[in-house]
């Protein structure tokens, strides 16, 4: 129940925010990508800072946090093929 009232809560958050930017909702695409950047951002300032606040550099921080993968997905190359590999030896020990 608790994370309801808390999703409910930012909600009515951000639709005081879109008010006094006069956007209303639902917001133009553009805009509305733009808002799902920045929530995907957002929810990872958190454990960088609590990283930094550990002693780590931001780049350092930034990958223990894991940050790129939730934020890009799995990126194409490198990261892309070894988890491709693990996934058919994965399969094969099936």
């Amino acid at each position: 129940m608790k994370i309801y009232l808390l999703s409910l809560g930012a909600g009515v958050l951000v639709g005081v925010i879109y008010s006094l930017l006069n956007v209303r909702s639902p917001a133009p695409p553009l805009v509305a990508l733009v808002g799902l950047l920045g929530i995907l951002a957002g929810e990872q300032i958190a454990p960088v800072a609590k990283q930094m606040i550990a002693g780590h550099g931001l780049a350092a921080a930034w990958r223990q946090a894991k940050c790129a993968p939730h934020m890009f997905g799995m990126l194409p190359g490198r990261h892309a093929d070894e988890a491709k590999e693990t996934t058919n030896v994965a399969e094969k020990a099936s």
